[in-house]
């Protein structure tokens, strides 16, 4: 049988636990144009699951069911506070 590559995801997952991958990929998916703000979600959400968001939830002293439904495919920046968002990405260790 032939092996098995790795999925995407878990490739991508451990990419972004390195800082400036994660930057990166934020800032690509800022760049994208009208589905910025959607990206944008999707690309952080990626970055806290790769650094757990358990840990995120933590470090950015936010409640982790508030994480999760504000990084949540429903969620939309505007729907939760900015604030919430911007602890997250501190807690990732991104400025």
């Amino acid at each position: 049988m032939p092996k098995r590559t790795e999925s995407y995801q878990v490739a991508l997952l451990e990419a972004l636990k390195d800082s400036e991958e994660a930057a990166a990929y934020l800032n690509a998916a800022l760049e994208e144009g009208e589905d910025a703000e959607a990206l944008f979600l999707r690309a952080l959400r990626n970055v806290a699951e790769a650094r757990g968001i358990t840990k995120i939830a933590a470090a950015a002293a936010l409640n982790r069911e508030s994480v999760y439904r504000a990084l949540s495919a429903k969620g939309k920046i505007r729907g939760f506070r900015r604030s919430e968002h911007f602890c997250t990405l501190w807690a990732c260790g991104l400025r």
